[in-house]
């Protein structure tokens, strides 16, 4: 039985999808905060806080776990910034309790859902694993240390972690079951996407066009969901007792804020006006990513490379789901 925290939310759900399509038994704990009990679908779910011990040891036994999948946290680089006090509860001593728990239960396998964020600016791309982890944001920071206390505890307790470190989640369930949605919504290409949609009534809002980057506007590597959906069931297999694995999850292929609009004008058919706003604060100019430890570690190689095709996938569940998952 493998535990998924925050499985009702974007990854999270893709990857209980994906976890049961081949097979496995899942139980969810989730707060419902951001994520969403439909999102569930029909998977046992537990709610409850994650700093809440008791509760997850109680979960653990009670399922019988012998693996967790770690995706529930604060995810908003903007939000952290102006409420870090929110990601380090949330974040980092979230992940302190569900070590615990885990520890207290002889549970050692856990697959942590990281972030490119943990890399900071990079002095280049693309980004492989041996660069140095200099974090600009506070929710980078808290990742950061969620990845430290991992290596302390594969150190002195043995445990087996796989840390994927992924770039820009993008895209929905290729069959239509699962998508993206958010309140507010920050991401990228649902807020495009949510902004046709609008017919009008929305702003889609670009933040900088005064980056170095060949057009101005930031570039992502927009790797797909069902993509690491499956990374995360590879890396259950993969892991070995005392050793701590980041792995890069990306597509090695950046886009620019301005070429997903464009991908985005493909898709729909819309003209897709926008409004130029200042930088945020804690947004790098370029992330993508490099290296090839994803293939030689996990066997995992990206299916959904195209842009297109990933605006595609979101555009179909969302024109289906206009209100997200209260359709």
């Amino acid at each position: 039985m493998i535990l998924v925290t925050g499985g009702a939310g974007y990854i999270g759900s893709h990857a209980v999808l994906e976890l049961r399509r081949s097979g496995q038994q899942v139980v969810i704990f989730d707060d419902l905060k951001e994520g969403h009990r439909a999102a569930a679908q029909d998977a046992p779910l537990v709610q409850g806080d994650l700093c809440d011990r008791d509760l997850l040891i109680d979960t653990i036994r009670r399922h019988k776990v012998d693996a967790v999948m770690h995706f529930a946290a604060r995810c908003y680089v903007g939000e952290s910034v102006t409420q870090p006090a929110k990601y380090v509860r949330d974040n980092a001593r979230g992940m302190h309790e569900l070590l615990e728990a885990m520890r207290a239960c002889e549970v050692k396998r856990i697959v942590f859902s990281s972030t490119c964020a943990v890399y900071g600016v990079p002095a280049k791309v693309p980004i492989t694993e041996e660069f140095i982890r200099q974090p600009i944001s506070p929710y980078g920071i808290t990742k950061r240390f969620c990845e430290e206390q991992l290596e302390m505890y594969c150190r002195a307790y043995g445990f087996a972690v796989v840390a994927p470190r992924y770039f820009n989640a993008a895209g929905a369930d290729p069959d239509g079951q699962l998508g993206e949605w958010h309140e507010p919504e920050t991401h990228l290409i649902p807020s495009i996407l949510r902004t046709v949609l609008s017919g009008g009534t929305r702003t889609l809002e670009v933040f900088g066009t005064d980056y170095p980057t060949p057009d101005g506007t930031c570039v992502r590597d927009y790797v797909h969901v069902a993509d690491l959906a499956s990374a995360h069931r590879l890396a259950l297999t993969a892991m070995k007792p005392g050793v701590f694995e980041p792995v890069n999850l990306g597509t090695g292929r950046g886009q620019s804020v301005l070429e997903v609009i464009a991908a985005a004008r493909t898709v729909t058919g819309a003209p897709i006006p926008y409004q130029v706003l200042p930088r945020r604060e804690g947004d790098p100019p370029a992330l993508v990513a490099g290296g090839d430890k994803a293939k030689r570690f996990l066997g995992w190689t990206p299916r959904h490379v195209d842009i297109v095709e990933t605006v595609r996938h979101a555009w179909n569940w969302l024109k289906a789901h206009p209100q997200g998952y209260q359709s």
